[in-house]
């Protein structure tokens, strides 16, 4: 378990080792006009070679500041250089082209605004990055049907262009000392941003809008050390603030994540789905998060990477179609399994409605395609791969309740036939119907809940709690409210289960149902 030393050296390594003070503070003064180089602010000029003019011209004469100023000015993709700020001035808004022609990438793929290998860049100002992602997004789409664009770009399942020729607006790649604050970045017709092997990353008070189209990641951070993302506003047509790890041999490493406002159509915090090399030394806190189809938090690690040493507190989720899901897999086939272990969250509290959280959005989630209720938390690994030593502490959800057999049914005598799914692709929905309300757990090694509230708003006839296959679970205080004459907690083939002051409506409990060989049980009667 992660103790509150453990907790203070991770965030002594984290403080110490982030850049802390800006890099724009560090940048020449010298300013640069894109407008002394031909950009016009009429919205319809493309601007793109005099932007890029005055980014090169800043470069060579050795940094300083490139100044948008205030006006629309049309652009495709334009290399931010070492030493070189773009500054936008507020009511300054870089306007994305509409045509696909307008955009490359470096190495990887396509971007607004791109950077490489490059060192102290930083994008600020008050202004508006706006990518028009729809109407570029629709661009492909119609090049595909008159035959310019390859079916191996097109994803013909989904009837949409791939990710990899859709246009992010920011795409960062082995650069170090990057601050990113202040701006507004909206309508990608992709993931918004990417930072990928990148060192000291600065991220904040920044506003994200982007809901216009499909895949919109909010903040993606992908094997990259040192990172602060602060301040924060997260609107976005996919996963909120996402962490992956695409490349063996790297791994997201001393991150913090603080003061963030986030709504997605995803998950609002995720730790994958790449996971290839994994996760170390992060510390979330103070996180507000709303209308979220998914995931509140989500932890996978299904590509043969680790995560580990991850402490999340203050967490409050409204509207937000799971709590907690915690997946161990083996998604990499022909390749290692990972772990996930060391992961302490604290003061989580999150509302889950019975219809769907992001209905009056314009892009919303898709629905799992079988019938359902309402889904739990859940942790889970793999048959003799256990996700290792998790603590919730001062953790609160509500449910809707509203379970009905007729509807869909899995009950706890058949709690082998639930499937491991290990090479699918993690989401909390992936085991199908689950025989609990709150918590599902299963192939899981020491996990200590402490003062865990799961309560139900109408009745749900599936317990509150399931463990199987768990080993070394203690539950200390806590509550369930669950309106039911039901028994609200059940265990299978658990080792060394302790379980004190845990009350159900209001009374002591007293029983726990139980199936398979358990041993050690302690604080109540077990009865099968």
């Amino acid at each position: 378990m992660i103790s509150r030393i453990m907790y203070r050296i991770i965030l002594s390594k984290l403080l110490t080792s982030i850049l802390v003070l800006s890099v724009s503070s560090g940048i020449l003064a010298q300013e640069y006009a894109i407008t002394d180089f031909g950009a016009k602010n009429d919205g319809k000029t493309l601007s793109s070679t005099a932007i890029q003019s005055a980014i090169d011209t800043a470069h060579k004469n050795g940094g300083g500041r490139v100044i948008v100023s205030e006006g629309v000015f049309l652009t495709g993709s334009i290399i931010l250089k070492s030493g070189v700020e773009l500054h936008l001035k507020k009511e300054a808004i870089l306007l994305g082209s509409t045509n696909p022609y307008d955009y490359k990438g470096l190495n990887r793929w396509k971007s607004l605004v791109l950077a490489d290998g490059q060192n102290k860049i930083a994008i600020t100002g008050e202004g508006i990055i706006d990518g028009q992602g729809q109407k570029l997004a629709l661009q492909l789409d119609s090049l595909f049907y008159v035959g310019k664009l390859d079916s191996i770009h097109y994803n013909l399942h989904r009837n949409r262009p791939s990710e990899v020729l859709r246009p992010q607006l920011i795409e960062i790649v082995n650069c170090s000392q990057i601050e990113v604050s202040g701006v507004t970045l909206k309508n990608a017709a992709s993931w918004v941003q990417t930072y990928d092997k990148c060192t000291d990353l600065v991220i904040d008070n920044i506003r994200v809008d982007s809901d216009v189209y499909w895949n919109n990641d909010g903040i993606d951070i992908s094997d990259c050390t040192n990172v602060r993302i602060t301040n924060s506003y997260v609107n976005a047509a996919d996963d909120g603030i996402c962490l992956k790890s695409h490349t063996k041999g790297f791994l997201n490493q001393n991150i913090y994540i603080a003061n963030c406002t986030i709504r997605s159509s995803a998950s609002a915090i995720k730790f994958g789905t790449a996971s290839v090399g994994g996760f170390k030394n992060i510390i979330i806190e103070n996180i507000t998060i709303f209308d979220t189809f998914r995931s509140a938090l989500a932890f996978e690690a299904v590509d043969g990477g680790t995560i580990e040493n991850v402490v999340v507190t203050n967490v409050s989720a409204t509207t937000t179609g799971n709590a907690l899901f915690i997946k161990l897999g083996h998604r990499n086939v022909d390749g290692k399994i990972g772990a996930i272990r060391n992961v302490k969250i604290k003061n989580l509290n999150v509302h889950i409605p019975f219809s769907k959280p992001d209905l009056k959005y314009t892009i919303r989630g898709p629905e799992p395609r079988f019938f359902h209720n309402v889904f739990p938390a859940s942790i889970s690994g793999l048959p003799g791969y256990d996700v290792e030593d998790i603590t919730l502490e001062n953790v609160s959800i509500s449910y809707p309740g509203r379970g009905d057999k007729g509807y869909a049914y899995m009950p706890t005598w058949r709690l082998n036939t639930v499937p491991e799914k290990a090479s699918s692709y993690p989401e909390f929905s992936m085991f199908g119907e689950l025989p609990s309300w709150g918590f599902y757990v299963r192939h899981v090694s020491g996990l200590e809940m402490k003062n865990v509230r799961l309560s139900v708003r109408e009745q749900d006839f599936r317990p509150a709690y399931v463990f199987d296959d768990v080993k070394g679970l203690k539950i200390e205080g806590g509550s369930i409210t669950s309106l039911s004459e039901n028994g609200q907690l059940v265990i299978k083939d658990v080792k060394s289960f302790n379980v004190s002051q845990l009350s159900v409506d209001g009374q002591a409990l007293k029983k726990v149902t139980s199936y398979g060989a358990n041993s050690e049980i302690s604080g109540v009667e077990q009865f099968k």
